[in-house]
């Protein structure tokens, strides 16, 4: 759904009033790409939990062990969970991005922000 006008003006002037006081943090926050994430990143995850699992395995045949704690295994469990998180982050967005969702689809919103969006149009309706 796209902006009002006057939503539209509001907007260019909060753009505009946060270029003058901040054009160091306005710059950066223009310049972050939102994207989905990369298929790099998914592969990586999924061979980072496939070497972790190797080493998992690996260190419940080589009985290395200091201070009674397998640590080929305690290495291969966090590897194998690092590779889980990189991959799992990257399939719980649904492949949609961030710009994606503003262009035109409903984000998933909570409670409190579909609440503070409700009063938002109440304020502009009632002018």
């Amino acid at each position: 759904m796209p902006l009002s006008e006057h939503e539209q003006r509001l907007l260019d002037q909060i753009e505009r009033a946060l270029y003058a006081e901040d054009p160091k943090f306005a710059s950066t926050v223009r310049g972050a790409r939102l994207r989905r994430p990369s298929r790099r990143r998914r592969l990586y995850g999924i061979v980072a939990f496939l070497v972790g699992v190797a080493l998992l395995v690996f260190g419940v045949i080589v009985p290395l062990k200091l201070a009674s704690i397998p640590i080929v295994s305690v290495l291969g469990f966090l590897v194998m969970f690092v590779g889980a998180l990189l991959t799992l982050t990257t399939l719980t967005k649904g492949g949609s991005s961030a710009e994606g969702s503003a262009a035109g689809g409903t984000p998933h919103r909570s409670g409190f922000a579909q609440r503070m969006e409700d009063r938002f149009r109440k304020r502009f309706e009632e002018e």
